[in-house]
Protein backbone atom coordinates (compact mmCIF):
# COMPACT_ATOMS: atom_id res chain seq x y z
CA UNK A 1 0.00 0.00 0.00
CA UNK A 2 1.13 3.76 -0.89
CA UNK A 3 0.35 6.65 0.99
CA UNK A 4 0.25 10.21 0.33
CA UNK A 5 -0.72 13.23 0.98
CA UNK A 6 -3.11 16.04 -1.76
CA UNK A 7 -3.31 19.71 -0.38
CA UNK A 8 -6.99 20.46 -1.00
CA UNK A 9 -7.28 23.54 -2.96
CA UNK A 10 -4.86 23.06 -5.18
CA UNK A 11 -4.60 19.67 -5.45
CA UNK A 12 -0.35 18.81 -5.32
CA UNK A 13 0.61 15.79 -4.02
CA UNK A 14 2.81 16.30 -0.98
CA UNK A 15 5.44 13.82 -0.17
CA UNK A 16 5.22 12.03 3.30
CA UNK A 17 8.06 13.33 4.72
CA UNK A 18 7.13 16.93 4.20
CA UNK A 19 6.49 18.47 7.41
CA UNK A 20 2.44 19.71 7.20
CA UNK A 21 3.23 23.05 9.04
CA UNK A 22 6.10 24.08 6.22
CA UNK A 23 3.93 23.87 3.18
CA UNK A 24 0.50 24.41 4.30
CA UNK A 25 -1.42 27.68 4.36
CA UNK A 26 -3.79 29.07 6.81
CA UNK A 27 -6.57 27.50 5.12
CA UNK A 28 -5.68 23.91 3.49
CA UNK A 29 -6.42 20.70 4.41
CA UNK A 30 -4.45 17.60 3.76
CA UNK A 31 -6.81 15.20 1.96
CA UNK A 32 -5.18 11.47 2.99
CA UNK A 33 -4.75 9.25 0.18
CA UNK A 34 -4.39 5.39 0.11
CA UNK A 35 -3.37 3.70 -2.77
CA UNK A 36 -3.66 0.36 -3.35
CA UNK A 37 -1.25 -2.22 -4.87
CA UNK A 38 -2.49 -0.78 -8.49
CA UNK A 39 -1.71 2.72 -7.66
CA UNK A 40 -5.15 3.84 -7.37
CA UNK A 41 -6.84 5.41 -4.49
CA UNK A 42 -8.47 2.86 -2.63
CA UNK A 43 -10.77 4.90 0.00
CA UNK A 44 -11.44 1.01 1.72
CA UNK A 45 -7.59 1.67 2.60
CA UNK A 46 -8.09 4.67 4.84
CA UNK A 47 -8.56 4.69 8.55
CA UNK A 48 -11.29 4.12 10.15
CA UNK A 49 -13.46 7.44 10.99
CA UNK A 50 -10.48 9.64 9.29
CA UNK A 51 -10.67 10.70 5.01
CA UNK A 52 -8.77 14.05 6.19
CA UNK A 53 -6.29 16.19 8.10
CA UNK A 54 -6.03 19.14 9.04
CA UNK A 55 -3.25 20.72 10.90
CA UNK A 56 -4.09 22.37 13.83
CA UNK A 57 -2.60 25.93 14.69
CA UNK A 58 -4.07 26.36 18.03
CA UNK A 59 -3.27 25.08 21.51
CA UNK A 60 -4.82 23.64 24.44
CA UNK A 61 -3.74 24.05 28.18
CA UNK A 62 -3.82 21.06 30.04
CA UNK A 63 -3.66 21.44 33.92
CA UNK A 64 -5.47 17.96 34.83
CA UNK A 65 -7.69 19.63 36.54
CA UNK A 66 -10.21 21.82 33.71
CA UNK A 67 -10.69 19.42 30.82
CA UNK A 68 -14.17 19.54 29.49
CA UNK A 69 -15.82 16.76 27.39
CA UNK A 70 -16.09 19.03 24.13
CA UNK A 71 -12.33 19.99 24.81
CA UNK A 72 -11.37 16.43 24.68
CA UNK A 73 -13.68 15.56 21.55
CA UNK A 74 -11.98 18.67 20.04
CA UNK A 75 -8.63 17.14 20.34
CA UNK A 76 -9.89 13.85 19.23
CA UNK A 77 -11.08 15.59 15.80
CA UNK A 78 -7.38 17.19 15.38
CA UNK A 79 -8.59 20.61 16.00
CA UNK A 80 -5.76 21.51 18.96
CA UNK A 81 -2.48 20.51 19.84
CA UNK A 82 -1.31 20.45 23.41
CA UNK A 83 0.64 22.20 25.61
CA UNK A 84 1.21 21.93 29.32
CA UNK A 85 0.32 24.96 31.95
CA UNK A 86 3.52 25.53 34.20
CA UNK A 87 1.61 24.61 37.50
CA UNK A 88 0.94 21.41 35.91
CA UNK A 89 4.67 21.04 34.73
CA UNK A 90 5.88 22.23 38.84
CA UNK A 91 3.63 19.50 39.94
CA UNK A 92 5.10 17.20 37.65
CA UNK A 93 8.56 17.51 38.37
CA UNK A 94 7.62 17.58 42.11
CA UNK A 95 5.64 14.15 41.76
CA UNK A 96 9.28 12.73 40.21
CA UNK A 97 11.10 14.07 43.05
CA UNK A 98 9.52 11.49 45.11
CA UNK A 99 9.90 8.74 43.21
CA UNK A 100 13.74 9.69 42.78
CA UNK A 101 13.76 9.60 46.67
CA UNK A 102 12.33 6.49 46.71
CA UNK A 103 15.01 4.70 44.67
CA UNK A 104 17.75 6.47 46.26
CA UNK A 105 16.62 5.34 49.67
CA UNK A 106 16.14 1.87 48.62
CA UNK A 107 12.39 2.15 49.99
CA UNK A 108 9.84 -0.58 49.23
CA UNK A 109 6.79 0.73 47.02
CA UNK A 110 4.94 -0.97 45.15
CA UNK A 111 5.18 -1.26 41.36
CA UNK A 112 8.18 1.00 41.60
CA UNK A 113 10.50 -1.41 42.84
CA UNK A 114 7.62 -4.80 42.90
CA UNK A 115 6.06 -6.90 40.80
CA UNK A 116 2.55 -6.35 39.79
CA UNK A 117 -0.57 -7.75 41.09
CA UNK A 118 -0.10 -10.90 42.74
CA UNK A 119 3.85 -10.48 42.35
CA UNK A 120 3.35 -7.32 44.51
CA UNK A 121 5.50 -9.23 47.55
CA UNK A 122 8.20 -9.71 44.78
CA UNK A 123 10.96 -7.15 45.29
CA UNK A 124 13.23 -6.28 41.84
CA UNK A 125 16.53 -5.38 41.82
CA UNK A 126 17.73 -1.71 41.18
CA UNK A 127 19.15 -2.84 38.16
CA UNK A 128 16.14 -4.53 36.68
CA UNK A 129 13.82 -1.26 37.55
CA UNK A 130 14.05 -0.14 33.87
CA UNK A 131 13.36 -3.55 32.69
CA UNK A 132 10.54 -4.11 34.50
CA UNK A 133 8.47 -1.56 33.48
CA UNK A 134 9.28 -2.17 29.92
CA UNK A 135 7.99 -5.79 30.98
CA UNK A 136 4.74 -3.94 32.61
CA UNK A 137 4.25 -2.61 29.43
CA UNK A 138 4.65 -5.52 26.51
CA UNK A 139 2.93 -8.12 29.21
CA UNK A 140 -0.11 -5.78 29.00
CA UNK A 141 -0.84 -5.42 25.28
CA UNK A 142 -3.21 -8.10 25.47
CA UNK A 143 -5.74 -6.27 23.63
CA UNK A 144 -7.63 -8.09 20.88
CA UNK A 145 -10.33 -6.75 18.11
CA UNK A 146 -10.06 -3.58 15.63
CA UNK A 147 -8.00 -0.82 16.05
CA UNK A 148 -9.67 2.72 17.73
CA UNK A 149 -10.46 5.10 14.55
CA UNK A 150 -7.57 7.59 14.54
CA UNK A 151 -9.64 10.44 16.40
CA UNK A 152 -10.26 8.31 19.17
CA UNK A 153 -6.97 6.75 19.43
CA UNK A 154 -5.93 10.43 19.89
CA UNK A 155 -8.64 11.16 22.31
CA UNK A 156 -7.05 8.54 24.23
CA UNK A 157 -3.58 10.13 23.98
CA UNK A 158 -4.85 13.49 25.02
CA UNK A 159 -6.67 12.28 28.20
CA UNK A 160 -3.43 10.41 29.50
CA UNK A 161 -1.61 13.24 29.14
CA UNK A 162 -4.30 15.51 30.93
CA UNK A 163 -4.31 12.32 34.13
CA UNK A 164 -0.37 12.87 34.08
CA UNK A 165 -0.56 16.62 34.17
CA UNK A 166 -2.36 16.58 37.86
CA UNK A 167 0.76 15.45 39.22
CA UNK A 168 0.40 12.69 40.86
CA UNK A 169 2.03 9.67 38.78
CA UNK A 170 5.32 10.06 39.43
CA UNK A 171 6.23 10.37 35.48
CA UNK A 172 9.11 12.64 34.81
CA UNK A 173 8.47 16.24 32.75
CA UNK A 174 11.21 14.73 29.82
CA UNK A 175 8.91 12.10 29.56
CA UNK A 176 5.26 13.50 29.58
CA UNK A 177 7.25 15.90 27.02
CA UNK A 178 7.73 13.51 24.62
CA UNK A 179 4.30 11.93 24.79
CA UNK A 180 2.96 15.64 24.13
CA UNK A 181 5.26 15.82 20.88
CA UNK A 182 3.73 12.87 19.40
CA UNK A 183 0.58 14.10 20.17
CA UNK A 184 1.03 17.08 18.80
CA UNK A 185 2.41 15.37 15.76
CA UNK A 186 -0.41 12.77 15.28
CA UNK A 187 1.57 9.77 15.97
CA UNK A 188 -0.70 7.35 17.60
CA UNK A 189 -0.20 3.80 18.43
CA UNK A 190 -2.42 0.98 17.79
CA UNK A 191 -4.72 0.30 20.31
CA UNK A 192 -7.16 -2.64 19.90
CA UNK A 193 -10.32 -1.82 21.43
CA UNK A 194 -11.37 -4.85 23.31
CA UNK A 195 -9.16 -6.59 26.29
CA UNK A 196 -10.00 -3.97 29.66
CA UNK A 197 -12.26 -5.30 32.54
CA UNK A 198 -11.80 -1.63 34.03
CA UNK A 199 -10.38 -3.47 36.94
CA UNK A 200 -7.13 -1.82 37.31
CA UNK A 201 -7.48 0.94 34.61
CA UNK A 202 -7.60 0.31 31.37
CA UNK A 203 -4.58 -2.19 31.56
CA UNK A 204 -4.36 -3.41 27.97
CA UNK A 205 -5.74 -0.78 26.02
CA UNK A 206 -3.44 2.04 27.38
CA UNK A 207 -0.50 -0.49 27.11
CA UNK A 208 -0.89 -0.41 23.73
CA UNK A 209 -1.12 3.42 23.77
CA UNK A 210 2.30 3.05 25.69
CA UNK A 211 3.87 0.87 22.84
CA UNK A 212 3.70 2.39 20.08
CA UNK A 213 5.13 5.80 21.85
CA UNK A 214 7.98 3.60 23.06
CA UNK A 215 8.67 2.41 19.45
CA UNK A 216 7.50 -0.69 19.01
CA UNK A 217 3.92 -2.49 17.32
CA UNK A 218 2.47 -0.47 14.72
CA UNK A 219 1.46 3.30 14.72
CA UNK A 220 -0.33 5.78 12.81
CA UNK A 221 0.38 9.50 11.39
CA UNK A 222 -1.06 11.92 8.98
CA UNK A 223 2.37 11.36 6.92
CA UNK A 224 2.65 7.50 6.89
CA UNK A 225 -0.12 6.32 7.39
CA UNK A 226 0.08 2.42 9.32
CA UNK A 227 3.47 1.47 9.83
CA UNK A 228 5.96 0.83 12.10
CA UNK A 229 6.33 2.65 15.47
CA UNK A 230 9.69 3.79 15.31
CA UNK A 231 9.88 4.98 11.95
CA UNK A 232 6.96 6.51 12.59
CA UNK A 233 8.26 8.03 15.31
CA UNK A 234 11.61 8.80 13.81
CA UNK A 235 10.28 10.06 10.71
CA UNK A 236 8.34 12.71 12.75
CA UNK A 237 12.16 13.89 14.32
CA UNK A 238 10.70 12.06 17.29
CA UNK A 239 12.62 9.38 19.97
CA UNK A 240 10.93 6.47 21.41
CA UNK A 241 10.50 6.23 24.99
CA UNK A 242 13.25 4.48 27.11
CA UNK A 243 10.71 3.97 30.45
CA UNK A 244 12.35 5.21 33.80
CA UNK A 245 11.10 3.66 36.80
CA UNK A 246 7.06 3.87 37.67
CA UNK A 247 6.70 5.11 34.43
CA UNK A 248 5.18 2.08 32.66
CA UNK A 249 3.00 1.58 35.49
CA UNK A 250 2.22 5.84 34.74
CA UNK A 251 1.29 5.06 31.35
CA UNK A 252 -1.20 2.16 31.93
CA UNK A 253 -2.85 2.51 35.29
CA UNK A 254 -6.14 4.68 34.63
CA UNK A 255 -9.56 4.70 33.54
CA UNK A 256 -8.59 6.67 29.97
CA UNK A 257 -10.25 3.97 27.84
CA UNK A 258 -13.65 4.13 29.30
CA UNK A 259 -13.58 7.87 29.91
CA UNK A 260 -12.29 9.20 26.62
CA UNK A 261 -15.29 7.17 24.91
CA UNK A 262 -17.76 8.06 27.47
CA UNK A 263 -16.93 11.46 26.48
CA UNK A 264 -17.81 11.23 23.23
CA UNK A 265 -20.65 9.35 23.79
CA UNK A 266 -21.86 12.10 26.03
CA UNK A 267 -21.16 14.83 23.70
CA UNK A 268 -22.73 12.76 20.37
CA UNK A 269 -25.66 12.05 23.24
CA UNK A 270 -25.96 16.00 23.80
CA UNK A 271 -26.34 17.02 20.84
CA UNK A 272 -28.86 14.50 19.27
CA UNK A 273 -31.18 15.36 22.37
CA UNK A 274 -31.02 18.46 21.01
CA UNK A 275 -32.37 17.86 17.30
CA UNK A 276 -34.84 14.76 19.02
CA UNK A 277 -37.08 17.56 19.53
CA UNK A 278 -36.87 19.54 16.87
CA UNK A 279 -37.47 16.66 14.88
CA UNK A 280 -40.56 15.61 17.00
CA UNK A 281 -41.72 18.67 16.84
CA UNK A 282 -42.13 17.78 12.87
CA UNK A 283 -43.76 14.76 13.32
CA UNK A 284 -46.43 16.32 15.46
CA UNK A 285 -47.36 18.90 12.73
CA UNK A 286 -47.03 16.19 10.54
CA UNK A 287 -49.34 14.65 12.34
CA UNK A 288 -51.95 17.26 12.80
CA UNK A 289 -51.22 17.22 16.84
CA UNK A 290 -52.02 20.22 19.23
CA UNK A 291 -49.59 21.88 21.17
CA UNK A 292 -51.54 22.34 24.41
CA UNK A 293 -49.75 20.05 26.07
CA UNK A 294 -46.65 22.22 26.09
CA UNK A 295 -47.97 25.09 27.76
CA UNK A 296 -45.89 26.38 30.07
CA UNK A 297 -47.89 26.33 33.06
CA UNK A 298 -48.19 22.20 32.72
CA UNK A 299 -44.56 22.08 33.30
CA UNK A 300 -43.91 24.89 35.84
CA UNK A 301 -45.95 21.91 38.24
CA UNK A 302 -43.41 19.55 37.63
CA UNK A 303 -40.53 21.78 36.99
CA UNK A 304 -37.77 18.71 35.99
CA UNK A 305 -34.97 20.77 34.28
CA UNK A 306 -35.26 18.43 31.22
CA UNK A 307 -39.10 18.63 30.78
CA UNK A 308 -38.87 21.92 31.53
CA UNK A 309 -35.77 22.98 28.77
CA UNK A 310 -37.88 20.51 25.78
CA UNK A 311 -41.20 22.09 26.59
CA UNK A 312 -39.89 25.38 26.09
CA UNK A 313 -38.27 24.44 22.78
CA UNK A 314 -41.18 22.77 21.09
CA UNK A 315 -42.95 25.81 21.99
CA UNK A 316 -40.60 28.00 20.14
CA UNK A 317 -40.57 25.89 16.47
CA UNK A 318 -44.65 25.29 16.81
CA UNK A 319 -47.47 27.89 15.91
CA UNK A 320 -46.90 30.67 18.25
CA UNK A 321 -47.51 34.22 16.98
CA UNK A 322 -44.14 34.75 16.17
CA UNK A 323 -44.14 31.67 14.23
CA UNK A 324 -47.35 31.28 12.84
CA UNK A 325 -48.37 27.48 10.85
CA UNK A 326 -50.48 26.92 8.31
CA UNK A 327 -50.31 23.37 9.13
CA UNK A 328 -51.98 24.29 12.71
CA UNK A 329 -54.73 26.79 11.94
CA UNK A 330 -56.29 24.39 9.27
CA UNK A 331 -57.03 22.04 12.14
CA UNK A 332 -57.40 24.48 15.39
CA UNK A 333 -61.27 23.60 15.08
CA UNK A 334 -60.50 19.69 15.37
CA UNK A 335 -62.56 17.17 17.67
CA UNK A 336 -59.84 16.07 18.89
CA UNK A 337 -59.35 16.29 22.57
CA UNK A 338 -55.84 14.96 22.99
CA UNK A 339 -52.87 13.46 21.35
CA UNK A 340 -50.77 9.67 21.82
CA UNK A 341 -48.21 9.14 24.26
CA UNK A 342 -45.66 9.72 21.72
CA UNK A 343 -46.91 13.56 20.73
CA UNK A 344 -48.18 14.77 24.12
CA UNK A 345 -45.82 13.40 26.12
CA UNK A 346 -42.52 14.56 24.81
CA UNK A 347 -41.15 16.75 27.02
CA UNK A 348 -41.59 14.30 29.66
CA UNK A 349 -39.86 11.80 28.01
CA UNK A 350 -36.97 13.52 26.28
CA UNK A 351 -37.17 15.79 29.67
CA UNK A 352 -35.59 12.85 31.49
CA UNK A 353 -33.10 12.32 28.59
CA UNK A 354 -31.58 15.67 29.12
CA UNK A 355 -31.62 15.15 32.80
CA UNK A 356 -29.38 11.38 32.51
CA UNK A 357 -27.12 13.08 30.39
CA UNK A 358 -26.31 16.20 32.03
CA UNK A 359 -25.53 13.67 35.10
CA UNK A 360 -23.66 11.58 33.06
CA UNK A 361 -21.65 14.26 31.89
CA UNK A 362 -21.23 15.97 35.30
CA UNK A 363 -19.61 12.34 36.79
CA UNK A 364 -17.61 11.56 33.44
CA UNK A 365 -16.13 15.59 33.40
CA UNK A 366 -15.12 14.27 37.35
CA UNK A 367 -13.50 11.06 35.74
CA UNK A 368 -11.45 13.27 33.15
CA UNK A 369 -9.56 15.54 35.47
CA UNK A 370 -9.25 13.10 38.55
CA UNK A 371 -5.88 10.79 39.63
CA UNK A 372 -6.75 7.41 38.73
CA UNK A 373 -3.52 5.17 38.76
CA UNK A 374 -2.02 3.49 41.12
CA UNK A 375 0.15 3.96 43.19
CA UNK A 376 -0.72 7.55 43.49
CA UNK A 377 2.65 10.29 44.48
CA UNK A 378 1.64 12.98 46.75
CA UNK A 379 4.47 15.62 46.59
CA UNK A 380 3.83 17.41 49.47
CA UNK A 381 3.88 14.85 52.10
CA UNK A 382 6.64 12.44 50.04
CA UNK A 383 4.29 9.79 50.27
CA UNK A 384 3.39 7.30 47.47
CA UNK A 385 0.02 5.58 48.41
CA UNK A 386 -1.43 1.89 47.01
CA UNK A 387 -4.80 3.15 47.05
CA UNK A 388 -8.20 2.15 43.94
CA UNK A 389 -8.79 5.33 42.60
CA UNK A 390 -8.22 3.03 39.24
CA UNK A 391 -11.18 0.96 39.01
CA UNK A 392 -13.68 1.80 36.62
CA UNK A 393 -17.02 1.59 38.51
CA UNK A 394 -17.50 5.52 38.44
CA UNK A 395 -17.88 5.70 34.75
CA UNK A 396 -19.26 2.20 33.48
CA UNK A 397 -21.96 2.39 35.93
CA UNK A 398 -23.01 6.62 34.27
CA UNK A 399 -22.50 5.24 30.82
CA UNK A 400 -24.58 2.38 31.71
CA UNK A 401 -27.04 4.60 32.75
CA UNK A 402 -26.30 7.04 29.36
CA UNK A 403 -27.43 3.96 27.44
CA UNK A 404 -30.40 3.29 28.99
CA UNK A 405 -31.47 6.97 29.20
CA UNK A 406 -30.42 8.47 25.66
CA UNK A 407 -32.09 4.65 24.23
CA UNK A 408 -35.89 6.02 25.18
CA UNK A 409 -34.96 8.97 22.15
CA UNK A 410 -34.85 5.94 20.01
CA UNK A 411 -37.72 3.74 21.24
CA UNK A 412 -40.31 7.16 20.83
CA UNK A 413 -39.18 7.74 18.13
CA UNK A 414 -39.58 4.55 16.37
CA UNK A 415 -43.46 4.37 17.35
CA UNK A 416 -43.85 7.83 16.31
CA UNK A 417 -42.46 6.71 12.70
CA UNK A 418 -45.04 4.36 13.51
CA UNK A 419 -47.67 6.73 13.69
CA UNK A 420 -46.65 8.97 10.38
CA UNK A 421 -46.61 5.18 8.64
CA UNK A 422 -49.86 3.86 9.38
CA UNK A 423 -52.62 5.05 7.85
CA UNK A 424 -55.26 4.43 10.74
CA UNK A 425 -53.31 6.56 12.85
CA UNK A 426 -52.02 9.52 10.94
CA UNK A 427 -54.70 9.70 8.01
CA UNK A 428 -52.11 10.18 5.38
CA UNK A 429 -51.45 7.52 2.65
CA UNK A 430 -50.10 4.25 3.53
CA UNK A 431 -46.08 4.34 4.35
CA UNK A 432 -46.30 8.05 2.80
CA UNK A 433 -46.18 7.46 -0.51
CA UNK A 434 -48.38 7.52 -3.51
CA UNK A 435 -49.32 4.44 -5.64
CA UNK A 436 -49.50 2.28 -2.49
CA UNK A 437 -48.75 -1.52 -3.24
CA UNK A 438 -47.37 -1.07 -6.52
CA UNK A 439 -45.10 1.28 -4.17
CA UNK A 440 -43.80 0.49 -0.56
CA UNK A 441 -42.49 3.77 0.60
CA UNK A 442 -41.39 3.49 3.60
CA UNK A 443 -42.45 0.22 4.88
CA UNK A 444 -38.84 -1.05 5.05
CA UNK A 445 -37.18 2.12 6.76
CA UNK A 446 -39.75 1.92 9.78
CA UNK A 447 -38.26 -1.80 9.65
CA UNK A 448 -34.62 -0.45 10.24
CA UNK A 449 -35.89 1.69 12.96
CA UNK A 450 -37.50 -1.23 15.01
CA UNK A 451 -34.38 -2.87 14.16
CA UNK A 452 -32.26 -0.72 15.72
CA UNK A 453 -34.37 0.12 18.68
CA UNK A 454 -34.52 -3.20 19.64
CA UNK A 455 -31.19 -3.97 19.07
CA UNK A 456 -30.27 -1.06 21.85
CA UNK A 457 -32.76 -2.90 23.99
CA UNK A 458 -29.86 -5.68 24.32
CA UNK A 459 -27.71 -3.03 24.52
CA UNK A 460 -29.24 -1.42 27.19
CA UNK A 461 -28.57 -4.56 29.37
CA UNK A 462 -25.46 -3.05 32.29
CA UNK A 463 -22.58 -4.35 32.01
CA UNK A 464 -21.35 -2.86 35.12
CA UNK A 465 -23.31 -5.44 37.05
CA UNK A 466 -21.20 -8.12 35.64
CA UNK A 467 -17.46 -8.73 37.49
CA UNK A 468 -15.23 -11.65 37.11
CA UNK A 469 -11.78 -12.01 39.37
CA UNK A 470 -8.22 -11.40 37.39
CA UNK A 471 -5.01 -11.57 38.53
CA UNK A 472 -5.36 -14.89 40.53
CA UNK A 473 -7.83 -13.27 42.95
CA UNK A 474 -5.89 -10.10 43.43
CA UNK A 475 -8.31 -7.91 40.57
CA UNK A 476 -11.41 -9.67 42.47
CA UNK A 477 -13.54 -7.00 41.78
CA UNK A 478 -14.14 -5.49 38.19
CA UNK A 479 -15.99 -2.89 36.66
CA UNK A 480 -16.48 -3.91 32.88
CA UNK A 481 -16.21 -0.45 31.79
CA UNK A 482 -14.77 -0.88 28.64
CA UNK A 483 -17.78 -2.65 27.49
CA UNK A 484 -20.23 -0.37 29.21
CA UNK A 485 -18.24 2.97 27.00
CA UNK A 486 -18.68 0.94 23.49
CA UNK A 487 -22.36 -0.19 24.11
CA UNK A 488 -23.04 3.53 25.20
CA UNK A 489 -22.10 4.74 22.00
CA UNK A 490 -23.32 2.25 19.63
CA UNK A 491 -26.73 3.00 21.62
CA UNK A 492 -26.37 6.72 20.71
CA UNK A 493 -25.66 5.57 16.78
CA UNK A 494 -28.63 4.01 16.81
CA UNK A 495 -30.59 6.64 18.60
CA UNK A 496 -28.70 9.21 16.11
CA UNK A 497 -30.20 6.49 13.03
CA UNK A 498 -33.78 6.10 14.18
CA UNK A 499 -33.96 9.97 14.03
CA UNK A 500 -32.59 10.29 10.90
CA UNK A 501 -35.39 8.36 9.47
CA UNK A 502 -38.33 10.26 11.20
CA UNK A 503 -36.91 13.38 10.29
CA UNK A 504 -37.57 11.67 6.57
CA UNK A 505 -40.82 10.13 7.05
CA UNK A 506 -42.17 13.62 8.95
CA UNK A 507 -40.85 15.63 5.94
CA UNK A 508 -42.11 13.15 3.48
CA UNK A 509 -45.37 13.60 5.38
CA UNK A 510 -45.58 17.03 5.00
CA UNK A 511 -45.73 16.45 1.40
CA UNK A 512 -48.94 15.42 1.64
CA UNK A 513 -50.39 18.53 3.98
CA UNK A 514 -49.17 21.19 0.95
CA UNK A 515 -49.51 23.54 -0.19
CA UNK A 516 -49.95 24.51 3.74
CA UNK A 517 -47.06 25.33 5.67
CA UNK A 518 -46.03 24.79 9.25
CA UNK A 519 -43.58 27.52 10.87
CA UNK A 520 -40.92 29.30 9.48
CA UNK A 521 -38.38 27.26 11.52
CA UNK A 522 -39.79 24.10 10.90
CA UNK A 523 -40.30 24.62 7.19
CA UNK A 524 -35.97 25.81 7.04
CA UNK A 525 -35.55 22.02 8.89
CA UNK A 526 -37.55 20.74 5.77
CA UNK A 527 -35.34 22.88 3.14
CA UNK A 528 -32.48 21.29 5.01
CA UNK A 529 -32.81 17.82 4.56
CA UNK A 530 -34.37 18.56 0.76
CA UNK A 531 -30.90 19.77 0.22
CA UNK A 532 -29.81 16.69 0.08
CA UNK A 533 -32.82 13.90 0.09
CA UNK A 534 -35.73 14.56 -2.77
CA UNK A 535 -39.48 13.79 -1.73
CA UNK A 536 -39.93 9.68 -2.24
CA UNK A 537 -42.39 10.00 -5.64
CA UNK A 538 -42.09 6.34 -6.13
CA UNK A 539 -39.64 3.66 -4.70
CA UNK A 540 -35.97 3.84 -4.82
CA UNK A 541 -33.26 2.62 -2.40
CA UNK A 542 -33.65 4.13 0.72
CA UNK A 543 -30.23 3.26 2.42
CA UNK A 544 -28.76 6.59 1.07
CA UNK A 545 -31.33 8.86 1.97
CA UNK A 546 -30.59 7.66 5.55
CA UNK A 547 -26.89 8.23 5.66
CA UNK A 548 -27.86 11.86 4.26
CA UNK A 549 -29.94 12.13 7.19
CA UNK A 550 -27.89 10.49 9.47
CA UNK A 551 -25.18 12.80 8.55
CA UNK A 552 -27.04 15.95 8.97
CA UNK A 553 -27.63 14.97 12.11
CA UNK A 554 -24.52 13.86 13.52
CA UNK A 555 -23.36 17.40 11.88
CA UNK A 556 -25.76 18.99 14.52
CA UNK A 557 -27.23 20.85 10.94
CA UNK A 558 -31.05 19.94 12.43
CA UNK A 559 -30.39 22.31 15.24
CA UNK A 560 -27.68 25.26 14.09
CA UNK A 561 -30.56 26.17 11.55
CA UNK A 562 -33.63 26.53 14.00
CA UNK A 563 -31.25 27.98 16.82
CA UNK A 564 -31.64 31.41 15.67
CA UNK A 565 -35.08 30.98 15.25
CA UNK A 566 -35.50 29.91 18.66
CA UNK A 567 -33.37 32.78 19.85
CA UNK A 568 -35.91 35.00 17.84
CA UNK A 569 -38.69 33.60 19.67
CA UNK A 570 -37.05 34.12 22.95
CA UNK A 571 -36.25 37.52 22.39
CA UNK A 572 -39.43 38.80 21.06
CA UNK A 573 -41.45 36.60 24.54
CA UNK A 574 -39.40 38.86 26.38
CA UNK A 575 -40.75 42.06 25.15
Amino acid sequence: MEFSMRRCGGGELLHPQDRAEDVLEDNDFIQLVFAGDDGTNDPSLTPAGLTSYREPREYISLDGNSLTTADLVSLGQGLFKIKLTPEAEGRVKASREVIDATIRENRVVYGINTGFGKFAQTLIPKEQLIQLQTNLVRSTCAGVGAPLSVERTRMLLALRINVLAKGHSGISLETLDAIIKAFNASCLSWVPEKGTVGASGDLAPLAHLALGLMGEGRMWSPRSGWADAKAVLEGHGLTPLMLKPKEGIALINGTQLISSLGAEAVERALAVAKQADIIAALTLEALRGTTKAFNSAVHAVRPHPGQVEVAARLRSVLHSDVFPSQISESHELCTRVQDAYTLRCIPQVHGVVNDTIAFVQKLICTELNSATDNPLVFAESGETISGGNFHGEYPAKALDYLAIGVHELCNISERRIERLVNPALSELPAFLVRDGGLNCGFMIPHCTAAALASESKALCHPSSIDSLSTSAGTEDHVSMGGWAARKALRVVEHVEQVLAIELLAACQALEFLRPLKTTTPLEKVYELLRSVVRPLDSDRVMSPDIEAAHTLVQQQKVWTTVQPYMEEYRRKLQK
